[in-house]
């Protein structure tokens, strides 16, 4: 596993219920600013054997960026449960939901 790959999952594991953050948030955090794609190739590779709360991470726009209504609609009712206020068509207010874990 690469240095990148163990920095994206550790900060995808402690982000805190309730809250979300970015694919370019994430990398920049990981050390790589322009690596918001290998972000969501992380996740989609390794959320089941890591156990993480892929549902905490959207795009720059606070919206849901997953194709196909049956995992949008996990992801919705996964963020609702915990509190965030999604509307139907997947989007957020990123300034009330967004974790910055350096503040």
């Amino acid at each position: 596993m690469t240095p990148f790959t163990r920095q994206v999952i550790d900060i995808i594991k402690a982000i805190p219920e309730g809250h979300v953050m970015t694919y370019g948030q994430i990398a920049e955090l990981a050390g790589s600013r322009r690596a918001a794609r290998q972000v969501v190739r992380i996740l989609h590779s390794s959320s089941k054997k890591y156990n993480l709360p892929w549902y905490r991470v959207v795009n720059a726009k606070g919206e849901i960026g997953l194709q196909g209504d049956e995992a949008r609609f996990l992801q919705i009712m996964h963020l609702q449960n915990e509190g965030v206020a999604v509307d139907d068509e997947g989007k957020m207010d990123l300034t009330r939901w967004q974790y910055h874990p350096e503040e």
